[in-house]
């Protein structure tokens, strides 16, 4: 085991014992010194411009992509390139991940049919199958990173899942998730390392809950208000992409907070939180169709060293 240099030591050496101490030194420092990479964002919507923001800042050399052409103005401060690329555009695909080192895939259907399956399948499922047939041809990347959905475990009414729970398409986006997960891992055991993050519901700076609850206040709502809520925060979602990346962690992996709040408890935080008026919950009324409920375990990141930053959700 070599011992760290006191770079303030008596310097009363030979001119070669010098040498070979500056050079210990140098080894030492840069040893010590970060790693500056070229990172490719496929999709840069909230999560991937606040990663871009990130590793941008942190030296790494950013790529973001973009279906609209429209948003360069917005990219372009936060990365050092922006590239216009469609899921299914094999061309564009193989020029953007040539000299990757890590590839993170954050793509989510736009417009007024996010929701539509088919809009699912061509976002998801063309750039899974269009990416796996560039990386082939793309020796230097060493990570793909994929930001899937805790969606895939369908509705368990509110019993625990983690990593090794079958899944259950409860509609046809989530089948399509599901496929797009298995395109992905079919890449497992080549020369880059996959891992796929699934995530609770995104909020965060811009997204806050306040804004996605306070137009509940006051209201008389459906159900119990019972359904068990996972949420991740997006400071956690960049910080666990950066964690698995430089811990080139491969495989599935849940990242969501501790709080698995009923949709009832996340409601009156909020309320009481901003001095509004509390919902009121009424059994008689059922709602269709039901939305899932589970209590989604992020145990195994933990256990790789993981922290959250937020580990109760903030409103």
């Amino acid at each position: 085991m070599t011992h760290p240099i006191d770079i303030n030591q008596s310097s009363s050496h030979s001119p070669d014992l010098d040498m070979a101490y500056l050079q210990e030194l140098i080894r030492q420092q840069s040893e010590r010194s970060p790693l500056y990479e070229n990172m490719a964002i496929i999709g840069c919507g909230y999560v991937g411009s606040a990663l871009a923001d990130y590793w941008q800042q942190r030296g790494h050399v950013v790529t973001g992509t973009t279906t609209r052409a429209i948003r360069f103005p917005e990219l372009q401060p936060v990365t050092s390139r922006v590239a216009l690329l469609s899921g299914n555009d094999l061309d564009a695909m193989q020029t953007l991940i040539q000299d990757q080192d890590t590839v993170v895939v954050s793509v989510a259907p736009t417009g007024p049919r996010a929701v539509d399956a088919n809009s699912y399948a061509q976002t998801y499922l063309a750039t899974a199958k269009t990416l796996v047939k560039a990386l082939n041809q793309a020796p230097r990347v060493k990570q793909l990173i994929y930001l899937s959905s805790c969606s895939v475990y369908g509705d368990r009414q509110g019993r625990w899942v983690d990593e090794t729970t079958p899944l259950v398409a409860s509609n046809p986006q989530s089948q399509v998730l599901q496929e797009t997960e298995d395109i992905l891992l079919r890449t497992v055991g080549t020369e880059y390392r996959t891992c796929i993050l699934r995530l609770g519901g995104i909020y965060g700076p811009g997204r806050e809950l306040v804004n996605m609850f306070a137009g509940l206040s006051g209201l008389i709502l459906p159900g119990s208000g019972d359904r068990i809520t996972n949420w991740t925060h997006l400071d956690d979602i960049v910080a666990g992409i950066e964690f698995a990346r430089s811990n080139q962690l491969q495989g599935i992996y849940n990242l969501v907070d501790d709080s698995q709040l009923t949709i009832r408890q996340l409601v009156e935080l909020v309320c009481a939180r901003y001095s509004l008026p509390g919902a009121r919950w009424d059994k008689s009324q059922v709602t269709v169709p039901r939305r899932s409920s589970l209590r989604v375990s992020n145990q195994k990141l933990k256990v790789t060293g993981f922290s959250l930053i937020h580990p109760t959700v903030r409103v």
